[in-house]
């Protein structure tokens, strides 16, 4: 037992940042696969490290029917879906990459994910286009695999995807990856149409070995029959970013329509590479003396905008701003043209006491900008 025990944390060494931190939160085992929790799930997103030290709970297979069985249709989804579930649902690493996409995707995309997805078009999304999508993941992280001990790879990709692949497996062309630079890429570029549809013809081989997930369940059914359309696709997505924000707001109001322009200052701050984050923060206990506090909405229309921030980068290019500061109204404008999100002027205020260091109530845009990525993508930029 402790030789095997041994053996799996030596599997972290060849895991990615992602697959480890999935590993680190993942509570449940079926059948050799890790599997997380919706609790689990909203704790790697809004948490440093789990709460208490996770060890992977053996599923039976009449446990995780029963786990199913008990999952809500996608027409009973709301903005609270994961808190209600909580310990009563399963989360493959795959999806797990799907549900982190979705956190960082601009309303605007949705469209976009939806409409590749839809591989025949007929505005409906069944279960076997869906399944396209984690075999394109994992496809993607294949490449992304740490070279090392081909046993150890193998058992990583065991627990990570549920069966063994081999590793020359990526679908290549002429010699060239069909595999784009990113995960959005892949569902952006119309290109990647003649990847999904090879992937598409072969959805059966790759599905057949996948147990049920709790995800697969809300959106398909019990039987995996039903169809998913665009207004039920969207408002998952629109819901699940919500919770999230929610989750870490409600985090620091204590129960109040408000936390403190300090506590947003700390949210923005998580996740960065800023060493010193204590003169961040004291910059703006100097410039902003008496509290006013932010809004939720303030909070969530902040990071709609981060989720547009591709669309705002190349927004302040054009405004040829990119090689000196802006002003608060200059910002404001930007945000709103290019993403059609309108700060307030307290919220706004309040970004720039944060970053304004020399206090010349001008923002460093390359320095703000390289900031927001690392926090739009929690770290895994």
């Amino acid at each position: 037992v402790t030789e095997h025990r041994s053996d799996l944390e030596d599997l972290h060494l060849y895991a990615t940042p992602r697959e480890q931190r999935f590993r680190r939160f993942a509570s449940l085992e079926f059948e050799g696969q890790l599997y997380m929790t919706p609790y689990d799930f909203i704790q790697a997103v809004t948490s440093d490290e789990p709460k208490h030290a996770k060890k992977w709970r053996s599923l039976s297979k009449q446990e995780l029917n029963q786990i199913l069985m008990e999952t809500p249709p996608v027409w009973k989804g709301s903005s609270k879906l994961f808190r209600n579930l909580n310990e009563k649902g399963v989360i493959s690493y795959t999806e797990y990459l799907f549900l982190l996409f979705i956190l960082t995707k601009p309303h605007a995309g949705f469209r976009i994910a939806f409409n590749m997805f839809d591989t025949d078009g007929n505005e409906m999304v069944d279960k076997k286009e869906f399944l396209v999508l984690q075999e394109i993941f994992r496809k993607k992280n294949e490449k992304r695999e740490k070279r090392g001990d081909e046993e150890k790879r193998a058992m990583l990709r065991l627990q990570l995807y549920g069966y063994h692949t081999p590793t020359n497996s990526v679908l290549k062309t002429e010699g060239e990856d069909l595999v784009p630079r990113s995960y959005w890429d892949t569902l952006r570029r119309s290109t990647s149409q003649a990847l999904f549809s090879d992937l598409a013809e072969r959805a059966d081989d790759f599905s057949s070995s996948l147990s049920d997930t709790t995800l697969l369940v809300h959106f398909f059914g019990k039987k995996g029959k039903a169809e998913l359309n665009f207004e039920d696709f969207y408002r998952f997505m629109d819901n699940l970013q919500t919770e999230v924000l929610e989750i870490e707001f409600l985090s620091y109001s204590n129960g109040m329509n408000t936390i403190s322009e300090e506590d947003f200052a700390h949210i923005l701050l998580r996740y960065t590479n800023v060493e010193n984050t204590s003169s961040y923060l004291e910059n703006m206990r100097c410039s902003i003396p008496e509290e006013k506090g932010i809004t939720f909405e303030e909070f969530r229309s902040f990071f709609q905008f981060l989720n547009n921030l591709e669309d705002f980068t190349i927004a302040m290019q054009m405004y040829n701003f990119a090689s000196r500061s802006i002003g608060q109204d200059e910002f404001k404008r930007a945000v709103y043209v290019a993403t059609g999100v309108k700060l307030s002027a307290h919220l706004v205020n309040t970004v720039f006491k944060i970053f304004d260091v020399d206090r010349d109530d001008q923002l460093s845009y390359k320095e703000f900008i390289g900031i927001m990525k690392d926090r739009l993508n929690r770290g895994f930029r």
